[in-house]
């Protein structure tokens, strides 16, 4: 259905606008309104409970077109920093994350598992594999200082094949397709950053190869899943200790990174700003999910601040206290089809019922995020 199609006139401008029905590679979505993951360490010993399941039904019978989980660890030694993030191997985990893809489709959405390695973000003694040494393209932290291992050719194999074990995972236990978490500084973006990529052999050197190492992860889970199982790519320009970080400066540098990416099989773009109302190049206001669209082709979805009156500033943005806010800028962005979905975080952590109220002009009684929300599920 087109923003511009006659509808009926007593139907509100957003659930125009953000019901609409909405395609990922055959996976059909009820509207364009997706939750945004956030880790929520409530999975002890990386196992999903009964708890973690009821959370995300609870989005999804509240109107979520489309779940991302929080962030989940491949299997490789050094992927996880914590023994309370849900892993997406192991038996126990799977079986739980079965009963929560289970839940969420009882309750009328759709679900993805987001595939996560924290790389070298993580410190030497964390996780749930303590002995394993923090792994990095170059062995640099996110400042660029010497930290942890420098990644072999064998461990880049088994990173790859980590991740398309888990892909394959997904689609047998019955999840709706998977994201690759290639965003905000861990390992799948450090490849991508020249401040923590200066290998020198091929998966290093300009931003065209520095790409290679997550081509290879998208080639690798395409050819582990069905052709019709959607893969998502979330990519960011901003790092968790550097805000004003750039993979590109330009639409030309940008596209130079994503080309690669989507002819290997990425059908939609989770495009990570701290705002999405802020233009990412100079001359234009689209954002960065508005140039991947424009570059590629491919469905994509933004994230940044929605419905909210302070942005996301890094791990101490989740403990400030935030207003409700109106969705007017993001529906004329969207009217435009400058993206095609939008992800939304804190506000749902806020408010279960986010989605329903504001496809019903509702937002004025969503409730407002504050700290204490992060104690508990609810």
């Amino acid at each position: 259905m087109d923003a511009t199609a006659p509808t009926d006139p007593n139907t509100s401008r957003a659930a125009r606008i953000l019901g609409r029905p909405f395609d990922i590679n055959g996976l059909t979505l009820r509207n364009r309104i997706a939750m945004a993951p956030m880790t929520r360490e409530f999975s002890p010993d990386g196992v999903p409970g009964a708890d973690v399941a009821e959370y995300y039904a609870r989005r999804a019978a509240g109107g979520v077109g489309l779940i991302v989980t929080e962030g989940t660890y491949v299997d490789h030694a050094s992927a996880g920093s914590s023994h309370r993030v849900p892993h997406f191997h192991g038996e126990a985990a799977l079986a739980g994350w079965q009963r929560v893809a289970e839940a969420v489709h009882t309750a009328g959405g759709k679900i993805v598992p987001q595939l996560w390695h924290v790389g070298a973000t993580r410190d030497a003694g964390q996780g749930p594999i303590p002995s394993a040494p923090p792994a990095g393209p170059s062995g640099l932290g996110l400042d660029g200082e010497a930290k942890g291992h420098a990644m072999t050719g064998a461990d880049v194999d088994a990173v790859i094949k980590a991740f398309a074990d888990s892909a394959a995972a997904a689609e047998r236990i019955g999840f709706d397709g998977v994201e690759l978490h290639g965003a905000h500084g861990y390992l799948i973006d450090q490849f991508l950053w020249g401040v923590t990529n200066r290998r020198t052999d091929g998966y290093g050197g300009d931003l065209a190869s520095r790409t290679r190492f997550a081509t290879e992860i998208v080639e690798a889970v395409r050819a582990a899943v069905s052709p019709t199982f959607p893969v998502i790519f979330r990519l960011s320009q901003w790092k968790a200790n550097a805000f004003d970080a750039k993979l590109a400066s330009s639409p030309a540098e940008l596209e130079s990174l994503l080309a690669p990416l989507a002819a290997a099989g990425v059908d939609a773009f989770h495009a990570s700003t701290r705002r999405y109302w802020l233009p990412e190049f100079d001359d234009t206001d689209l954002n960065l999910a508005g140039w991947a669209k424009k570059l590629t082709g491919k469905a994509t979805l933004s994230v940044g601040s929605v419905g909210l009156d302070k942005e996301f500033v890094g791990p101490q943005g989740f403990t400030k206290e935030t207003a409700s806010t109106g969705i007017d800028l993001l529906l004329d962005r969207m009217e435009r089809d400058e993206f095609d979905a939008v992800a939304v975080g804190r506000a749902l952590i806020a408010d279960a019922e986010w989605a329903n109220k504001a496809l019903t002009d509702r937002l004025g009684e969503a409730a407002p995020y504050e700290a204490g929300l992060l104690r508990r599920l609810s």
